[in-house]
């Protein structure tokens, strides 16, 4: 049995990682258009060809533009290849010993079908609650209503359950008691994961998908390639959300992401699929993508924001500008540039009108552009089981974009909801469950002035959290409860007091989700304490003592080169780098810079597009730009249907998914109202399936 080492022939692979453990696994060999190459056993087919190498997957048929993968997702079909004669999204399906793996180049000739086929039995399943969706909220709903012996059966895409909480290397915020905080979600997956695996009356189905709901109250679901029939008293909709994309010239050259994909083949498949990375959006999603980035070893050369400030929590803002990434407020991305994949990306600054300003383009060099500029609730199945008439619930992305942590905690009150609509709970919902759930679902509040505490006498943490975020591990873990918010709340700003019962036991330091909170040590030097900052790059920026460092202040800033004096790892892979400071600095260090400004720099001579914003593609599976979406809207045509029968726009493999957004974004630029807006008719199956998962042989 061949095992893999980290000196095999798949080049981008991660070696090293300061949370995930990187494990020998089983290789195996496999085939792309002729040449032989070797793959982890197990692994979906996009992540064994980036891994060699490999980032065009085919070229367009119809202007022979590069394709390689995008989503990660199953919800675009940009990564779709031949595999052993028959096409599939790379992204979902496995690779598998001597598997042959083509590019779909133009329109590939298929295998005949075979004529002696007809269509198999059925079966039907009856379960009490169907939930679509293994993530944060599917799960936390799933053990509420097993607590209250509800049969259900739970399905999910993945191999395993979790969801994007299996992508996610960072602390969560919120509370300890209430949905984790302080633990990775990486951890949370497997705690919720092994919560419903004690309960026997949970069927779960993972590498399963919910294809359709029928006016008959049946749900189609297409189960390890099995096709079966599940009846259901009622559905819950925790399908989780799909990324927005933009567009832009170059927007769908290889290279560029959804964010959930980077995290996918970085975090989930411990695939390297870039060296240098830009993130357009600083809303959360982003401002995490590129901390797991860096956790990577992969140079982050810069984030855009098309809004005066990030939109996402400061404390995540904060990590990257103390590890050195460069922000671009009121900004956004003119082109992506190159020929097979990215090269660089030029973006501009923009005025109050969100237009651009001429004159202050500038062009970074990078491999990989990360757009993470927003989620659209995955809604189908509850719109499909309404017309039904059948009793659906949502929950999670599915019902509202928010975070995991809310996730969590609204899944939980939904699995209550449905146990009381089952007559299995018999009392109110608690009045506090519902309190705490918009506090969890909290947009990023007030930033409060930045005040260094005058004390310098004894040790104690300087907590460099200055924003309202639903967030308090820090009160949790203190053994003295040295550290308060006002009210004793999950919202406001944690405050330091009774100084002088301070131990520097650090727990605060380690549970912090933002890296917001360091130490300061007087106790043997005044005029030079000990400041001790939490770090969480080693593996692959390692520190070692005697070195100097360069600490940053909370916003980035430079404050001085000091000499390590310590380096010590801790239980929640949060390493602590201790340092000794002049008096002067050490309450305002916040962070350790690792980027070199000097490789982040712009290019001297930007690269300005020569296309017109009418040439971009918004169609990325017919290839259909704006102008000819455009042309036909100011012709009066106000029916997606009627537009997409005219041009093919979101005629494609992935039925629209990917680009009505971006064509209801052109109605309202030409002036219309939504409402006007006749939408697509949605096709009768999620995704794509074979005709043969319908039949059998004779």
């Amino acid at each position: 049995m061949p095992i893999c080492n980290h000196n095999s022939r798949l080049m981008n692979r991660l070696t090293s990682h300061p949370i995930l453990e990187i494990k020998e696994r089983k290789t195996i060999s496999f085939s792309w258009n002729g040449k032989s190459l070797l793959a982890y056993e197990g692994e979906m087919i996009s992540s064994a060809l980036i891994a060699n190498g490999i980032y065009t997957f085919g070229y367009h048929y119809k202007d022979k533009s590069p394709q390689g993968i995008f989503c990660a997702n199953s919800q675009c079909a940009q990564c779709t290849v031949i595999a052993n004669g028959l096409p599939v999204k790379s992204c979902m399906t496995p690779v598998q010993e001597n598997m042959v793996v083509q590019s779909c180049d133009g329109l590939p000739k298929l295998p005949e079908v075979k004529n002696n086929l007809k269509f198999k039995p059925v079966e039907t399943i009856d379960t009490e609650v169907l939930i679509i969706g293994g993530g944060p909220s599917g799960l936390s709903a799933a053990i509420e209503l097993c607590k209250h012996n509800v049969s259900l059966i739970l399905v999910d895409d993945r191999v395993e359950l979790g969801g994007k909480l299996v992508l996610q290397t960072h602390k969560f915020f919120g509370s300890i008691e209430d949905c984790f905080a302080g633990t990775r979600g990486i951890d949370i997956a497997k705690i919720l994961a092994k919560k419903l695996s004690d309960y026997p009356s949970a069927k779960v189905w993972t590498n399963s998908t919910v294809l359709f709901v029928f006016s008959d109250q049946k749900i189609g679901i297409l189960r390890n390639n099995e096709y079966v029939l599940v009846k259901s008293e009622i559905i819950l909709n925790a399908a989780g959300a799909r990324e927005k994309m933009l567009v832009f010239p170059g927007n769908t050259l290889p290279g560029i992401y959804g964010a959930g994909a980077f995290q996918t083949l970085v975090n989930r498949d411990l695939v390297l699929p870039s060296r240098r990375i830009f993130i357009v959006g600083g809303g959360n999603v982003g401002l995490i993508a590129g901390y797991h980035a860096l956790q990577a070893g992969i140079t982050v050369v810069g984030l855009a924001e098309v809004m005066p400030q990030c939109g996402g929590y400061k404390v995540h803002l904060d990590k990257l500008k103390r590890l050195g990434v460069p922000v671009y407020t009121s900004h956004t991305v003119i082109s992506a540039n190159g020929k097979e994949r990215v090269e660089s990306v030029t973006i501009a600054k923009v005025n109050e009108h969100f237009n651009c300003i001429h004159g202050t383009e500038k062009t970074v060099k990078c491999d990989t552009i990360l757009i993470a500029v927003g989620l659209d609730s995955i809604n189908e199945f509850r719109k499909e089981a309404e017309e039904a008439n059948m009793k659906v619930y949502s929950a999670g992305d599915a019902e509202e974009i928010a975070e995991a942590s809310s996730a969590m905690f609204n899944g939980k009150i939904a699995g209550l909801k449905i146990a009381k609509e089952l007559g299995k709970y018999k009392e109110d919902i608690p009045g506090e469950w519902s309190q705490k759930a918009e506090i969890l679902k909290s947009p990023p509040g007030e930033v409060h002035p930045y005040v260094i505490p005058e004390w310098e006498t004894g040790v104690g943490p300087i907590l460099h959290c200055i924003q309202e975020i639903p967030c308090n591990p820090c009160i949790s873990v203190c053994p003295l409860n040295l550290i308060k918010i006002e009210n004793d709340g999950l919202l406001g700003i944690p405050k330091f007091v009774r100084k002088d019962k301070c131990t520097g036991c650090g727990k605060c330091l380690t549970i912090c989700p933002g890296l917001a909170i360091t130490l300061v040590d007087y106790r043997k030097d005044k005029e030079s304490p000990i400041v001790s900052v939490p770090y969480e790059v080693q593996k692959v920026h390692p520190i070692k003592v005697g070195e100097k460092v360069s600490v940053v202040d909370l916003e980035g800033n430079f404050l001085d080169r000091l000499k390590v004096l310590r380096v010590r790892d801790t239980k929640t892979r949060t390493q602590i780098i201790q340092v000794k400071s002049p008096k002067i600095i050490a309450k305002k260090i916040a962070g350790i810079r690792i980027q070199d400004e000097e490789v982040l720099r712009p290019l001297s001579k930007p690269i300005i597009p020569k296309v017109t914003k009418d040439d971009v593609i918004v169609c990325r599976c017919e290839r259909v730009t704006a102008g000819e979406i455009r042309k036909w809207i100011r012709k009066g045509v106000t029916d997606m249907n009627q537009l997409k029968q005219i041009t093919r726009a979101g005629m494609g493999a992935c039925g629209s998914k990917t680009c009505e957004n971006l064509i209801l974004k052109i109605y309202k630029e030409e002036g219309y109202s939504l409402k006007e807006i006749m939408r697509n008719t949605k096709r009768p199956l999620f995704i794509e399936v074979p005709f043969g998962t319908f039949a059998k042989t004779k």
